[in-house]
C-alpha cells in the first residue's frame, strides 16, 4: 500500500518545515535535526519531504534516504492511529508470541511494519517490553495485554475498530 502525500492538507506544516530548514541549513550536521523535525511534523518521512530536504540542504537524495532508513526512529510510512506491538523477546517467544503476531497479521490483513490503508492500525514486532511475567505480551499504544492466546487477538483488535 502506497500512501499519497496530501500537499494541501500539509500546507501549514510544510511552511513551518521550510522555515526550519532555512534556519538550520548552514549548521554542521543539519540533516539529523531536519529529519527529526520532519518526522515530528508529518508523523513519517514522505518521499516528497525527503526530496525537499535533499534540495534545500543540498544533500544527495541517496544520502538523505540512507540516513532515514538507517535509524529506527524514522519511518517512511505513516503509522496507524493504533500502533500494535507484539513482543518477540525470549520469554514471549517461547510462550507463543509468534503465533500471536501471525494472528494480528492475519486479522488486519497487513504485514509487520505496515499500516492499514485506513491508517487505523500499524504492526511492529518488538523486543522485550519488560513484562516477561505476562508473556506473551501485545501492546496497543500504551495499553498492555498479557498472558495472551491466539483467541484473544481478534477481541483486542475489535476494541479499537
Amino acid at each position: 500500500m502506497e500512501f499519497k502525500f496530501d500537499w494541501e492538507e500539509n500546507k501549514e506544516k510544510l511552511e513551518d518545515f521550510k522555515i526550519f530548514i532555512k534556519e538550520n541549513r548552514n549548521k554542521q550536521g543539519a540533516l539529523m535535526p531536519v529529519l527529526q523535525k520532519a518526522q515530528a511534523l508529518f508523523g513519517y518521512l514522505p518521499e516528497e519531504v525527503l526530496q525537499i530536504i535533499s534540495k534545500d540542504l543540498n544533500v544527495p537524495l541517496s544520502e538523505v534516504y540512507g540516513v532515514a532508513t538507517f535509524y529506527s526512529q524514522f519511518s517512511l510510512i505513516p503509522k496507524g492511529e493504533y500502533k500494535i506491538g507484539v513482543c518477540l523477546g525470549t520469554a514471549c517467544y517461547v510462550r507463543g508470541a509468534q503465533d500471536i503476531l501471525n494472528k494480528v497479521v492475519e486479522t488486519l490483513g497487513i504485514e509487520v511494519g505496515k499500516t492499514t490503508p485506513d491508517r487505523k492500525f500499524s504492526i511492529t514486532a518488538t523486543r522485550c517490553l519488560g513484562a516477561c511475567g505476562l508473556a506473551p505480551v501485545l501492546v496497543v499504544n500504551d495499553d498492555v495485554y498479557g498472558r495472551l492466546t491466539v483467541d484473544d487477538v481478534e477481541k483486542i483488535i475489535d476494541k479499537y475498530r
